[in-house]
């Protein structure tokens, strides 16, 4: 028999300090039914536990799927439109509890993991949380906790470009969160395909809150999937495009940013790994394929219309 999601007294301690926080945790899958029972008993035995556990199916609904949530006590949902920021935004849109906290459908979180996330939400201005993902090939992971804000130097840098974790391990004050909070075009599914809670964050801390990464809130997760360096390239050089045009006041610092890592550069903030990596050490006949096809990939693009 399978262990429920029992929901707790809305007080509860968090890190030996009673709060009155509430927390959703959001579980966006797509045809991976398996997996999401192994997260599902996973979240079934965290301490603290959630108030709600929300499965969103972002297909037009599966029956396996929506049985693996049942089994387990969690609410079922579909968000019918391919795409995991869709997805993550339908979890964001259906949750009412103070916090909305993100995982994979393949992830396993430590048992810890939800009280570790909370606890920094003490503080008011806090808008966000984000933990580690340890993955079996992951020799370099930051293990270093780390406080952001717009206030910190190379702050623009720090969060879009993967000095705050993974989108696979995240939490929001909801109260703070705008509505659509990820941008459709990026994320898995998404024309862009990367880059939707780093963008997100960026989002948050341009209007003066506050995020911190907690390397000690742990999700377990398998390899990371990777396409060839030439998409993984066009994603990338998409994905800074978008940053400079939504960003307007952050262009000099994309762009400074942009030539350091050409020039292989190290970065000024700590980072694992810290060399720039296969996309920007690449031959230049595939960047330049790569900044064609970015172009014009961005520039069919529409821009969400706002709700």
């Amino acid at each position: 028999m399978k262990a429920t999601l029992s929901r707790p007294t809305r007080s509860r301690v968090i890190e030996g300090k009673e709060a009155a926080l509430t927390v959703t945790i959001v579980i966006c899958t797509r045809n991976r039914p398996g997996l999401l029972r192994e997260c599902l008993g996973a979240v079934s035995r965290l301490d603290p536990k959630p108030d709600e556990v929300l499965v969103v199916d972002n297909t037009q609904g599966d029956r396996d799927t929506e049985n693996a949530a049942a089994e387990f006590g969690a609410r079922y949902t579909i968000e019918s439109v391919i795409g995991l920021s869709r997805a993550r935004n339908r979890g964001l849109a259906e949750s009412n509890t103070d916090i909305v906290a993100y995982l994979d459908d393949d992830a396993i979180p430590e048992r810890d993991w939800l009280g570790v996330l909370l606890a920094p939400f003490e503080d008011d201005s806090l808008a966000a949380s984000t933990g580690r993902v340890v993955t079996p090939d992951s020799d370099h992971q930051l293990r270093i906790p780390r406080t952001l804000s717009n206030r910190v130097p190379e702050w623009f840098e720090i969060a879009t470009f993967g000095g705050m974790g993974l989108g696979s391990n995240m939490a929001f004050r909801r109260s703070v969160c705008p509505q659509p909070m990820f941008d459709t075009r990026l994320g898995r599914g998404g024309p862009f395909e990367i880059g939707e809670e780093s963008y997100a964050l960026a989002r948050l801390l341009t209007n003066n809150y506050k995020a911190v990464y907690q390397p000690t809130a742990i999700v377990l997760h398998p390899p990371l999937s990777r396409g060839t360096i030439e998409h993984e390239a066009r994603n990338s050089i998409t994905y800074w495009l978008l940053l400079f045009k939504e960003f307007p006041e952050q262009r000099m610092s994309l762009a400074k940013f942009l030539i350091r890592r050409l020039r292989h550069k190290p970065l000024n903030w700590v980072r694992d790994p810290q060399e720039p990596g296969e996309i920007v050490t690449s031959r230049w006949r595939v960047l330049l394929k790569a900044a064609i096809q970015a172009l014009w990939l961005f520039l069919k693009t529409p821009k969400p219309k706002a709700r």
